[in-house]
Parts: C-alpha cells; structure tokens; sequence
C-alpha cells in the first residue's frame, strides 16, 4: 500500500512534466481564449463498485473533455483530484492506465491536482482553448433554426439495462453497449467545425430533452424535436418495444453528443453524419426531464 505522494509519482506523473510544484503554468496563444470545465464522478452514483477501474479512468477525462467540444474549444490540459477510501496500488494502476488512455487520446498532459483519502470519487478539470468571439454557447438559437445531433442517442441508458441483467434487445449487442457508456467520444473535432456554422450548441448528458430545454430557456425560444427522427443505433432498434428505445433516446442522458442549432442558410455547411431531428419555434421551453441531482 502507498501513501499519496508515492501513488503521484508512480501513476500520474508519467503523464506530465509540470506535476511536483504548487500550481502549474499555461501559456494561452494570442488572441485566443481560455475555457475550463470540471466534471465529477461518484461511485455509484455515476459508476458502479465493481466497474473496471480503466474504464473509470477512461469515462472521467472522455466526459469532462465533452464540456470543451460543447464550446468549439481545442483541449490543452487537464487536472485530476482523486478520493479514495484506501490506497489500493492494483485499483489505482488500472484506472491511470484508463486516465493516460483518454488523454493521450485528446493530446492533453496532465498538469496538477489532488490525492485525498475518503469515499471514492474521481474530479477531472479540462481546459481548452478558442478564437476570441467564437464560443460556441447556449444563448443563440434563433427561430427558424435547425436542430441537429451528432449521432445515436440513448446507448449509454441501454447500457444500464445491461450492467443490471435485464437488456431487452440482442445479446450481441451488449459489448457495444457497455463500450459507449464507459468510452464515450467526445466530439472535439466537430465542436472546432461547428464554430463558424451553430449558433448554438451544448453536450448531451443529461438527456436530449432536458439539454434542448437548456438551450431553449438560455435563448427564449422552444427546440421541438421530432421523435420520428431520432438517430438510434443497431443495438437500440433491437429493442422489441421501440418506444422504449426512444424514451432512452430522449432523456436517458450520458450520450455526449452534441446538440446543436443551426441557421437556414448554414444547414448544407453541417458536417456529415449529424443528424437534424427538429426545429427552432417560438414558445417556452419544454419540461426538462432527464437527470438531475438532488431531483425527488
């Protein structure tokens, strides 16, 4: 067993060059701005107890990295702040393995954070950043606009169905499944190409009709989504109840997509593969629903 600066030194410092001093140093570039974000991940609140440990590691900067791609903003480093009950070297090996996978993935170091003893939770800190007046936000979105995604939707609740034994759809899809929940990609690349196309967009995690409702209520318009055009893959179209499906799609949540708007006049500009699902209209935001902490 180690103590937290030996856990440091084995498991995270090989992934920087600035972890040993009191804060770490950035050099933003000219005329660019810098975003960060943090994300927090508590076992069994966002993970299981018996989750591999790489793929939490994994989950903790891929999700935390969907903040930045929300806001059109290339990634530059992260910071992790790690509570464990006990200082497990076999649990902590596997989840940096998990956590260097993510950010040799996104090119980011690791620059700083925190070792505390307590009940498990994994805080990962991103920063990026994004050409001064470019941010993507979630108070643009005009009437007329239209409503895209950039991919399936509702994976990761399906997930859920098979870490709990009771999946309705076909037994080969649950590796797919399982692969989306923990590995979850956050759109960096599409989030750099929206930048000059939306006029609003923010990430799917919790739930597509509650981020539409976020963005709706920052804008003062209503998203109405068309459920006929909800992109859903294989394994949740092998779902005997569709609706089921569907409702995972709308408000399951920890897809990491984007959800985006977009003009008229900018649709044929919109990457492929996005699919729109709706339109921008007058009216007040729709109820929220999704996942929400603290909810009743």
């Amino acid at each position: 067993m180690s103590d937290e600066f030996a856990l440091i030194q084995q498991y995270f410092a090989p992934f920087s060059s600035q972890i040993g001093d009191d804060c770490a140093e950035l050099i933003i570039p000219e005329s660019m701005r810098l975003l960060t974000s943090v994300d927090t991940l508590v076992e069994n609140t966002h993970f299981y107890s018996d989750a591999p440990p790489n793929q939490v590691g994994y989950r903790a900067v891929a999700t935390a990295m969907s903040d930045l791609a929300a806001m059109g903003a290339q990634p530059v480093a992260a910071t992790l702040a790690l509570t464990m009950p006990e200082a497990n070297d076999t649990w902590v090996h596997q989840f940096a393995q998990g956590l260097g996978e993510a950010l040799a993935v996104q090119k980011v170091e690791l620059i700083g954070g925190d070792t505390t003893q307590g009940p498990l939770t994994v805080t990962v800190q991103v920063f990026g950043v994004v050409p001064q007046n470019k941010v993507l936000k979630r108070d643009g979105a005009q009437v007329g606009d239209a409503i895209f995604v950039s991919g399936p939707l509702g994976d990761a609740a399906a997930a859920l169905t098979v870490m709990n034994g009771d999946w309705p759809g076909g037994l080969e899809h649950r590796e797919y499944l399982l692969t989306r929940f923990y590995r979850p990609s956050p759109r960096i690349d599409l989030g750099l190409q929206l930048l000059d196309i939306a006029s609003s967009c923010i990430d799917i995690s919790d739930g597509l009709q509650a981020d539409a409702a976020h963005i709706g209520r920052a804008s003062g318009v209503k998203l109405a989504i068309d459920h006929r055009r909800l992109p859903l893959s294989p394994a949740l179209q092998s779902v005997p109840v569709i609706a089921r499906a569907k409702q995972w799609a709308m408000t399951g949540g920890d897809d990491y997509e984007l959800l985006f708007t977009v003009p008229a006049s900018a649709i044929a500009k919109v990457p492929k593969g996005c699919v729109q699902v709706g339109k921008v209209v007058e009216g007040q935001p729709q109820e929220e629903g999704g996942w929400k902490h603290f909810a009743d």
